[in-house]
């Protein structure tokens, strides 16, 4: 589906990645997270074609993304986390745009902007930003394209729209259509995004599904602070301390929240990778 190898990538005279590589197969809704100014965005836009890579190779679903082929880019959608959206209706808006999409379902595009509770009757300038992403992601998932690539796709979104959006991207995923999310907020996506993605200081450091997560590693809550000897990665929690260690083959698997593992793997990369490569 994706496959980076060796990728370069520098703004001006920052260097943002030197020696990326990541393989990404088809069929999960990938989760990508990352400190700000790790260069989510960035891989996300040389995947889909927007930017040009320093060097390295690229392959996008077969295709290499700076030639901007057609039949690339007619099987991606993209939705940034800052976008523009024109002063007409959505029925025209339709008009203009599902055709670049041989796949585009419109009976799927009602309803999921039925879901959602979009008013036809206003133009999309009228929509609040909240209401513009809804259109969008709707619009993206009726696209049918092998791949979907959403930037921080919650923010905007109130309580109850993030819970729809959840439910609506997991009944419009099947095994021939890849998700890649990019977002802050991992409790949000939580029971969505699996496998996780890490990216950090230029590299992917971390790549695995929570299934092989909870397999190599246990997470436990305690009321005293553990040694450190005992465990990879521990932090102040209400109630406690939470601990991250490797786990004992012949003890239960443990939840790993998104959240700590986040902050485990850019405390320790190394640390973290060791531990999973002995567990998976």
């Amino acid at each position: 589906m994706i496959k980076l190898q060796d990728v370069s990538f520098d703004y001006s005279k920052t260097k943002l990645f030197n020696g990326l590589t990541i393989d990404i197969p088809g069929g999960n809704i990938y989760g990508l997270l990352g400190m700000n100014g790790a260069g989510k965005t960035t891989l996300l836009k040389i995947i889909s074609g927007q930017l040009y890579i320093g060097k390295g190779k690229a392959d996008v679903l077969g295709h290499n993304p700076q030639k901007r082929d057609t039949g690339m880019l007619e099987q991606i959608f993209y939705l940034p986390e800052e976008f523009y959206l024109p002063n007409v209706e959505l029925k025209e808006y339709l008009l203009i745009n599902a055709p670049f999409y041989p796949g585009f379902d419109k009976a799927a595009f009602d309803r999921y902007t039925k879901s959602f509770d979009l008013d036809f009757s206003k133009k999309l300038s009228e929509f609040s930003y909240g209401q513009k992403k809804k259109f969008l992601l709707s619009f993206g998932l009726a696209s049918n394209t092998s791949l979907l690539i959403l930037d921080e796709p919650t923010n905007g979104l109130d309580i109850p729209s993030k819970s729809q959006f959840r439910r609506t991207l997991a009944s419009a995923m099947t095994a021939n259509r890849t998700f890649i999310i990019s977002t802050h907020q991992v409790r949000d996506m939580e029971n969505l995004i699996d496998p996780i993605i890490i990216l950090h200081e230029g590299k992917v450091v971390f790549n695995n599904s929570l299934g092989e997560v909870t397999s190599a590693l246990t997470l436990s809550v305690t009321p005293t602070e553990p040694e450190n000897t005992e465990c990879v990665f521990k932090e102040k929690v209400p109630g406690g301390w939470s601990a991250l260690k490797m786990r004992n083959v012949k003890g239960p698997e443990t939840n790993v929240d998104l959240e700590t593992l986040f902050n485990a793997v850019v405390a320790n990369p190394a640390a973290i990778t060791n531990l999973m490569n002995k567990g998976v």
